[in-house]
């Protein structure tokens, strides 16, 4: 496999790295890791070692720079490194559809993913039926997607951040028109289901935190796409919590907004736990330029004429700036 001259990695990144998976557990670790994040009960089961074998192996990894963890309540999920000097390394040192050994690790990672499928499918179904009646209320989703995509454009982008990922849809939405995907929630449930979705879509770009956004986990280092899609209504203080989201958008990077736009439907607040009544864009130019950023486009999704029971959604888009709000007064 040949690599470009411009993505090699150092010598010691290489010796490093090179140390630390050779090794026959380490090596079939790194190959199931190639296709998305694992936990340590996962390499467990896949690779039939004891916890503390494995999570031996894995520190060893983590301390080569080789993968990245992160903590999930009292979880921890495993990831390979976003380095992509070492990308190409890796993948030339784990040629799965070669080896009969790694072929069966695979194999036994589908078995996973689909038992762990199951268990969000049964939550999502106790669920599904509330969650199904709020979006009726909305314009359709299949329009605000389209929508979306063609306000962000095609990108690429480095990294795409969505705030309160949900079910992982935006995730899945922009998953080809980004090199990295973060999805942050602090539903432990919801992020069992995301990654279920994820996981049946074949997209393993995509790493998921549980965190909030206040305080959002250590390791990530902001996107220059970051999404906050029909999150805002459910919080007590949406001013406060842009200015915090809008650190997690890079310099010169975009936040994008979905959200209602003002309505009087108060059985959102008592059914589907809205606090929030919807937001002008006067609110939310305000927020944004508190929190540092451009004033925003706009975009209305009204629904469609003679439809009453739908409420209007609404697209805003600004760009983070250099300077803080503070220096532009």
């Amino acid at each position: 496999m040949a690599i470009d001259p411009d993505q090699r990695p150092d010598f010691d990144s290489s010796l490093s790295a090179l140390r630390a998976i050779a090794e026959p557990t380490r090596l079939r670790i790194v190959a199931l890791l190639r296709h998305g994040e694992c936990s340590v009960s996962d390499l467990c089961e896949i690779l039939g070692q004891s916890q503390p074998r494995i999570s031996r192996h894995l520190r060893l990894l983590h301390e080569s720079g080789v993968i990245t963890r992160h903590r999930e309540g009292t979880w921890a999920f495993h990831r390979l490194a976003n380095s992509p000097t070492l990308a190409p390394l890796i993948a030339a040192a784990t040629p799965d559809h070669d080896d009969q050994t790694l072929r069966i690790d695979l194999e036994r990672l589908g078995e996973v993913r689909v038992r762990r499928a199951a268990a969000a499918h049964d939550h999502f179904a106790a669920i599904a039926p509330l969650w199904d009646t709020e979006r009726s209320l909305l314009v359709e989703d299949d329009i605000i997607e389209a929508r979306l995509l063609n306000t962000v454009g095609e990108g690429p982008f480095d990294t795409v951040v969505d705030v309160g990922t949900g079910t992982g849809r935006m995730l899945e939405l922009f998953a080809d028109r980004a090199n990295r995907l973060i999805g942050l929630d602090t539903n432990h449930s919801m992020l069992s289901v995301a990654r279920a979705n994820l996981d049946r879509a074949g997209i393993h770009h995509a790493e998921l935190h549980h965190g909030d956004l206040h305080n959002p986990p250590a390791g990530i280092d902001g996107g220059d796409l970051v999404i906050v899609h029909q999150v805002l209504h459910h919080l007590d203080d949406p001013d406060r919590s842009l200015t915090h989201i809008s650190r997690l958008v890079r310099p010169g990077g975009r936040l994008v907004i979905v959200d209602l736009a003002p309505h009087n439907d108060e059985k959102m607040r008592t059914r589907h736990a809205h606090r929030r009544l919807g937001f002008s864009t006067e609110q939310i130019d305000g927020w944004l330029a508190d929190a540092g950023c451009s004033e925003p486009t706009v975009d209305t999704l009204r629904p469609a004429a003679g439809s009453t029971e739908r409420l209007t959604v609404m697209i805003w888009t600004a760009e983070r700036l250099t300077e803080t709000s503070e220096s532009r007064r």
